[in-house]
């Protein structure tokens, strides 16, 4: 698995890098078939009131590509929100790839 954290206007400090990969951990204990992980955190520099945090996934499993984003004022919560999007979504890849074969199943059973 590959794995690269970058900082867009922000420097990605060692404590910043183990938070992200604490995080992923949960993602990657759900589903062990990840290939490419992409982290983009980022500070937009639009007015000093108005400054968001944003953080960005693209997780790639075999076979499909799932892009994540979330903004908030704080960059842990901007994580902590996305890791929660992101575990969904990979729980749901893993849910329909294993209704895809049991569905198969399902139709030779009731057929035969």
């Amino acid at each position: 698995m590959n794995l690269t954290i970058s900082g867009h206007h922000l420097e990605v400090t060692p404590a910043l890098r183990e938070y992200v990969l604490n995080k992923l951990d949960r993602v990657t204990r759900h589903f062990d078939q990840v290939v490419d992980i992409n982290v983009l955190l980022t500070v937009e520099k639009k007015k000093e009131k108005e400054r968001r945090q944003r953080a960005e996934v693209t997780l790639r499993v075999k076979g499909r590509d799932i892009f994540v984003e979330h903004a908030s004022e704080d960059l842990y919560a901007a994580i902590d929100q996305l890791m929660d999007k992101l575990d969904r979504q990979v729980v749901r890849h893993k849910d329909r790839l294993q209704d895809h074969h049991h569905g198969a199943k399902r139709l030779d059973a009731s057929t035969g």
